[in-house]
């Protein structure tokens, strides 16, 4: 099989984003969600900028790159961890891995706003199918342990950082289309993940020391530990890198398809780690979510072989 070890290689990705679902409901509920988020991203920002250091893509952003910069660190570190980590509290990991599928239908819905892209019927269907799929987890979920108002609490959260994720999308995607202001070429993706980790960072210290005066010092357990350094080394810096050379070796979309694996192993790694439970719901709602997914992108992939 050609390209073999790319697809191997995200085949861990999508894995190792599966077990990212249990290891943030046990960091969530181990320590105070900003202090989580804050020693997630120290790791991985010092692991960022050693990578960057000894790859060929070394430089640091100008004043008019910080800008650009900044705004997406905002958007893909300091609000999609706050939803992230606050969501986690209350929601299951596996009903949080297909929730977040909803972030292709928030990208496309911002991209006919800020990207001048036509809403389609098929994005309509889509999004009909996706909404389908979340009201069937909200209601059918098996994890009844868990309160149906924490569960909807939950679930609203992780949504919103597929909303913060995908603002993440429609920024990286501009960035990397058009240079900024007194540069001669636009930044990488790993430029750009690096320089934007950098900066979400600075935007989460304060949130954090905030955090730490109202409830003391954040002291993680041993669990905490090992979730917090698989979030930020697997989960965060190995699975990006891996995941951009997916890209760069057999490009976007096949690369993307593996995404799709992440639910059915965020469910099941739930139920092998924290006992979640299984219900045929869990598959129904996968189902309608990720089939509206890709309803919704077939069009569009038309379109552009067409073009």
């Amino acid at each position: 099989m050609k390209n073999l070890t790319t697809h191997l290689k995200l085949l861990v990705v999508a894995t190792i984003w599966g077990f990212g679902w249990p290891a943030g409901r046990v960091l969530a509920n181990d320590i105070e969600p900003f202090a989580a988020s804050w020693i997630r991203y120290v790791i991985a920002v010092l692991c960022f900028l050693v990578f960057l250091r000894i790859s060929s893509q070394w430089m640091i952003p100008n004043k008019s790159e910080w800008k650009k910069v900044a705004l997406i660190g905002f958007f893909s570190t300091c609000v999609y961890q706050a939803f992230f980590m606050f969501g986690m509290q209350y929601t299951a990991a596996g009903d949080a891995s297909l929730m977040i599928t909803f972030n292709p239908f928030f990208t496309a819905l911002l991209a006919i706003v800020f990207l001048d892209e036509k809403m389609t019927s098929r994005l309509a269907v889509g999004l009909t199918l996706g909404i389908s799929g979340v009201a069937v987890l909200f209601y059918y979920s098996p994890n009844v342990d868990i309160s149906f108002t924490d569960r909807a609490i939950g679930d609203l959260l992780i949504a919103g950082a597929a909303l913060a994720w995908a603002c993440n999308s429609i920024l990286m995607k501009k960035a990397m289309i058009s240079p900024a202001e007194n540069s001669k070429e636009a930044l990488s993706p790993l430029q750009l993940t690096v320089w934007s980790s950098v900066a979400g960072l600075v935007f989460l210290t304060p949130l954090m020391l905030i955090e730490t005066w109202q409830y003391g010092i954040s002291q993680p357990s041993y669990e905490g530990w090992i979730s917090v350094i698989f979030l930020a080394i697997f989960s965060t810096v190995i699975s990006y890198v891996w995941f951009a050379d997916g890209i760069l070796t057999i490009g976007a979309g096949k690369s993307a398809l593996y995404v799709y694996l992440v639910p059915p192993i965020g469910i099941y790694s739930g139920y092998l780690l924290l006992d979640e439970k299984l219900s045929p719901a869990l598959l129904i709602s996968f189902i309608l979510i990720v089939g509206g997914v890709l309803f919704a992108q077939s069009k569009s992939d038309k379109s552009k072989e067409a073009s």
